[in-house]
């Protein structure tokens, strides 16, 4: 907390008046603070997170400021050891909630993004996830996101080499299970505990995972635990229609995040994991 102190007094030579831990996130130690002159701030600190942590998150956030769709955090600072954002208080959600989120999200996927990639590697949860440019969906989608993650959970013992072999296999498979999609910016990590209300009850996307991707993928992910409200899909496909069969391929594009959770968090996202891989041999 010393670097926040430090920043505050350099920056708008205030102090800390008061800090309340906000509920959620596995990751980060989040806590709103109100200054000595009355500014309210979301700070986000992880004291064993990589210099380049913070920064990236910041770059993610302002990517999805500039596409004018969703509202997002203002960040005032991201520095190795923090960031520090605009206070958002959470109001009562509005009766079109869903509708508003999923008329935003389709607009941002509606904006094309100049390739696969981004401008940056960062990460998702505290896992790098590599961003290299490429042109090709399918060979992005292998080689940065599955084949990485399954290198890094067959080096720590969570699939066996068999398992790998069944990825690999799959990976192979991939040019005929997933159609052409051109590159959209993503959130990248789009599930509710990473959609927030503002005081007008108006959906604001935080903790992103950005990254230049298929939407289809994001969509899917909104899937992976418990799903959104009913009324958020079919506004989605208003303005931005998904190919026909994308929740048939809700489990291939969520296997990324299953892996990257398998290496996260450990073997109980195991199961999960070979029965896609079982799925699809």
């Amino acid at each position: 907390m010393n670097d926040v102190k430090q920043w505050l007094k350099s920056t708008f030579n205030t102090d800390i008046d008061r800090r309340d831990v906000l509920a959620g996130g596995d990751i980060c130690q989040t806590e709103r603070i109100v200054t000595t002159d009355g500014r309210a701030l979301c700070v986000k600190q992880q004291p064993e997170a990589p210099s380049d942590f913070f920064p990236a998150e910041a770059a993610g956030l302002a990517a999805l400021r500039d596409s004018r769709t969703l509202r997002v955090p203002e960040v005032y600072a991201a520095e190795p050891a923090f960031i520090a954002m605009e206070y958002i208080e959470a109001g009562r959600r509005r009766p079109d909630y869903w509708e508003q989120l999923g008329h935003g999200l389709a607009e941002l996927h509606n904006q094309p993004a100049p390739a696969f990639g981004f401008t940056r590697d960062n990460y998702c949860g505290t896992n790098r996830q590599p961003n290299p440019r490429s042109d090709k969906g399918h060979s992005f989608y292998i080689d940065q996101r599955l084949l990485y993650q399954g290198e890094l959970a067959e080096e720590a013992g969570h699939l066996t080499q068999s398992e790998f072999e069944q990825l690999e296999r799959l990976c192979q498979r991939l040019p005929e299970l997933i159609p052409e999609q051109s590159p959209a910016l993503l959130h990248g990590d789009l599930w509710a505990g990473n959609i927030h209300n503002d005081e007008q009850g108006a959906p604001v996307l935080i903790d992103p995972a950005c990254y230049w991707g298929w939407p289809e993928a994001e969509i899917a992910m909104t899937r992976l635990f418990g799903g959104f409200g009913p009324h958020f899909y079919a506004s989605y496909q208003e303005v931005h229609p998904l190919e026909p069969g994308w929740q048939e391929r809700v489990p291939l594009h969520n296997l990324y995040h299953l892996l990257n959770h398998l290496n996260l968090f450990g073997s109980s996202y195991h199961p999960q994991v070979i029965q896609i891989l079982e799925r699809y041999s």
